[in-house]
């Protein structure tokens, strides 16, 4: 009863709506950007706008807390139509992901390349144990849980997992929409490539990359979606696993490789 209640009042909070509404409004005017980077281009498509303006807002008096609160769930119900989309498109190219093979199931593993260039990088610049919670993996929900189970929430990893799960929200989906198409049009490496690779268990990082791949290869828009998609749902599915098994022990190896005179943790 009190969940119909909730949803009763998010409906009627007008203001929200209106914010949304404007925002859109605001920057499906301003369109698609492009911005040449020499060969390749960076893409700036409206969706990014729309998580600057927001963000933004979020510190003026035109969004209250009682609207930002009022907003998560709607985040909810609108990832859960992009994912009743993405559903659709993957049914008639299920001979293109069955033709991926390998590529499809093994592509979280991509995911681990946090460890081996963010981990060294973070030991380098003196970060310790928060270090292993940064970059064990992306820092989602899942893996958020993870290091709760094994650490608890006031260690030292969890400080970091917890940092990298705020940042993700905040900066994720920017940073996979603008990465995705310099390096779609900048590098010979085929879109679909990195179709795959913006599935990586997020669903707004998810839309942001194959959003931004869409814009530079509208001719390839059912297969990006449908790859992206089908990408996305293993990394949620699997995601945890792998950081569980490979991932976190890896690690905290690399951890305990360099810093010889401290203990590795596990």
């Amino acid at each position: 009863m009190s969940e119909k209640v909730e949803l009763k009042a998010i409906l009627k909070d007008w203001r929200l709506h209106v914010v949304v509404l404007v925002i859109v409004m605001f920057t499906e005017l301003i369109g698609q950007i492009s911005i040449p980077v020499g060969p390749g281009a960076i893409l700036l498509l409206p969706m990014l706008y729309a998580l600057v303006i927001g963000f933004g807002l979020y510190f003026t008096p035109v969004v209250s807390k009682k609207q930002s609160k009022n907003a998560e769930p709607l985040i909810v119900m609108g990832v859960g139509v992009l994912i009743a989309k993405i559903g659709v498109v993957i049914g008639p190219q299920i001979q293109e992901l069955l033709a991926v093979g390998p590529a499809l199931l093994l592509q979280e593993l991509g995911n681990l390349g946090t460890i081996l260039l963010a981990l060294p990088v973070a030991i380098w610049l003196g970060m310790k144990r928060e270090s292993v919670g940064m970059a064990h993996s992306i820092g989602r929900e899942p893996n958020v849980g993870l290091i709760m189970d094994r650490y608890g929430f006031n260690s030292p990893e969890g400080r970091g997992v917890m940092t990298m799960y705020i940042f993700g929200t905040v900066f994720g989906a920017i940073f996979l929409g603008l990465i995705a198409g310099l390096l779609a049009t900048l590098t010979p490496i085929h879109p679909l490539s990195f179709a795959l690779a913006s599935g990586v268990g997020s669903g707004s990082m998810m839309a942001a990359g194959s959003g931004t791949l869409i814009a530079a290869y509208p001719d390839l828009e059912s297969q990006i979606i449908a790859l992206a998609g089908a990408s996305n749902l293993i990394s949620l599915a699997t995601g945890l696993y792998v950081s569980m098994f490979i991932g976190l022990p890896l690690a905290n190896k690399i951890y305990a490789l360099m810093n010889k005179n401290e203990a590795g943790g596990e």
